[in-house]
């Protein structure tokens, strides 16, 4: 998935004049209906609460956090630890195992489907982006793919996980790495782009 969006062109750049093209024509954008997956005032909504229900909540509150979260849809299991400064776009689209842990910072920006499975944990900072502008169309049309960072696998800090990247089970991705490839279970990886560097170590 995230290499068609990289093979996504414009017109020929030999065929256009760079200085006179419109690229882009902002006034046209529109999201498609129903794009949300919910209401504009459900949408609205889990965004005030998410603002002053959600983020200014006590660290150790982790309950009140996953029942707000599930209230708005989300799929939440047993034990799942979130920080209060997570962002989460819409909660209806998101789904974590039980045991996993969201850091400090995190944005889930679930345009798309995120799905975090069990004993997973991403780090502070990361983002785990779901959705992006498809810049051959001057419309600046939105488009979305699903992310999944499978049961046991670690996001480390600062990781950038693209649309439609799958992080496999058991894989880690090093700090402050760009994740454009899916990464295979039990592998490390880390850079900008991530590469692999080798499998997991373990003592079990």
């Amino acid at each position: 998935m995230t290499e068609k969006i990289m093979a996504e062109t414009s017109p020929d750049a030999a065929a256009i004049d760079p200085l006179t093209h419109r690229y882009q024509d902002l006034s046209r954008f529109r999201l498609e209906a129903g794009f949300r997956g919910r209401s504009a005032l459900v949408t609205q909504l889990w965004w005030l609460v998410q603002a002053l229900l959600f983020n200014p909540s006590p660290q150790f509150l982790y309950g009140w956090r996953r029942l707000l979260l599930r209230v708005f849809g989300a799929k939440i299991g047993d034990r799942v630890l979130i920080r209060p400064s997570v962002r989460v776009t819409y909660p209806w689209r998101l789904e974590i195992g039980d045991s996993s842990w969201i850091g400090d910072n995190v944005e889930l920006y679930t345009l798309g489907r995120i799905t975090i499975g069990a004993d997973a944990v991403v780090s502070q900072r990361s983002y785990l982006c779901t959705g992006w502008h498809d810049r051959a169309d001057p419309s600046f049309a939105m488009r979305t793919a699903p992310v999944v960072v499978q049961d046991q696998a670690w996001v480390a800090a600062d990781v950038f996980v693209a649309p439609g990247v799958t992080i496999g089970r058991g894989a880690v991705v090093g700090v402050r790495s760009l994740v454009l490839k899916d990464i295979p279970p039990g592998m490390e990886a880390n850079g900008n782009p991530a590469k692999i560097r080798g499998p997991r170590p373990t003592t079990a």
